[in-house]
């Protein structure tokens, strides 16, 4: 994440777990009919038990893993040269992202298909775009779950010239006057509002680049002053208590049942939305305490991370096709779709990572 003399280990392990649990989370998807939800294989039954369950993941989790990109950011500038920095992002974002489009997403988008499309006909549709649905649910263009990789690269780069000049000294003038400000934990709070203000706007609807970009954006103006980490150490548990009252009141009083800019559906939505922000910090505070540590399972994990994300949805939805077809219950399925899916995405990295080739293709460095 950092040079070896600033190396936040914490962060590191946060996003090796964030990362890990996207197949737990993925999976569980597969037996959820929430139409706002996007997975290319269904079962036949509903579980309400994972809908609640992958819901409370969703608050935070792509929050944390924005915010720690910003960080990796931050640091990545330390080091580099802007033209390196460009150099690095387009080759281990970008060529990633082209390369997994046009061969493992197009497989998994066609597998939802399979049953009524040949794979010439699947392949052929997939290169259709549609404006109005680019989730991939109809057959047609889509990033998939590479959205993620997408909007990194965008910000990288759109965002480079506001990150080089808070690099200044100028820059970092600016960044201690907020950090002095931000020094009374609860201060840190009120940053949910511009985070609710571009929620609201909803662009893409779960996949708001307005507001993933000002997450990205505080991850890298957080990781450059320890203030905002020591103002987060104290809010920890306020934080996390308040992001789970929220997602209980959001149980029992779901945001989608009232019509859009009523006075209910902007309380409750300020509500959940702070609720997001704070359950996100939450996370940072208790990264900080208790997974400041490094060891070998996190420097393997930590390579591992970028093909594990990269091929993790294909895996899971292959292996989800087969076991939904089984005559089980859910309690047996889910689990034998999560081990299967793990071991399968562990099992290609450890194919990828012997071939320089194959390394550049998935995010990887080159090893000399």
């Amino acid at each position: 994440m950092t040079s070896s003399s600033e190396r936040r280990h914490d962060l590191d392990w946060l996003r090796v777990l964030g990362v890990l649990l996207l197949i737990p989370f993925h999976v569980a998807l597969i037996f959820v009919f929430d139409p706002f939800t996007i997975m290319y294989i269904r079962d036949p039954v509903n579980s309400h038990i994972l809908a609640e369950i992958t819901g409370f993941i969703h608050l935070w989790h792509m929050p944390m893993l924005f915010m720690i990109s910003g960080a990796a950011t931050y640091f990545a500038l330390g080091v580099r040269s802007v033209g390196e920095y460009i150099r690095e992002r387009s080759v281990r974002l970008f060529l990633p992202l082209l390369f997994g489009i046009l061969t493992y997403v197009l497989l998994t988008i066609y597998i939802q298909h399979s049953d009524v499309l040949s794979l010439q006909e699947g392949y052929t549709g997939f290169f259709r775009i549609d404006l109005n649905q680019l989730d991939g649910m109809n057959g047609a263009f889509t990033p998939a779950h590479l959205w993620f990789i997408l909007f990194l690269f965008v910000f990288s780069l759109a965002g480079l010239p506001i990150f080089v000049w808070l690099r200044t000294e100028k820059g970092k003038s600016v960044i201690e006057r907020f950090g002095i400000a931000m020094q009374t934990p609860m201060s840190l709070i009120v940053l949910g509002i511009p985070l609710t203000l571009a929620a609201a706007t909803g662009i893409l609807g779960d996949m708001n680049p307005l507001y993933y970009f000002l997450i990205f954006f505080f991850g890298f103006v957080f990781a450059s002053d320890m203030r905002f980490q020591k103002s987060i150490d104290k809010l920890t548990w306020i934080a996390l208590a308040y992001g789970v009252a929220e997602t209980a009141i959001n149980i029992i009083f779901p945001i989608r049942n009232f019509a859009q800019w009523t006075p209910q559906w902007m309380a409750l939505g300020l509500m959940y939305q702070m609720g997001r922000w704070a359950l996100t910090l939450a996370t940072l505070g208790l990264g900080h305490r208790f997974l400041n540590f490094t060891n070998h399972i996190l420097r393997y994990a930590s390579e591992a991370a970028m093909p594990f994300y990269l091929l993790h949805m294909t895996f899971s939805v292959i292996t989800g096709y087969f076991v939904i077809q089984l005559d089980a219950p859910v309690t047996v399925k889910y689990p034998l779709i999560v081990v299967f899916a793990t071991g399968l995405t562990l099992l290609a990295y450890e194919a990828v990572k012997r071939w320089n080739v194959s390394r550049v293709f998935f995010g990887l460095k080159p090893v000399k």
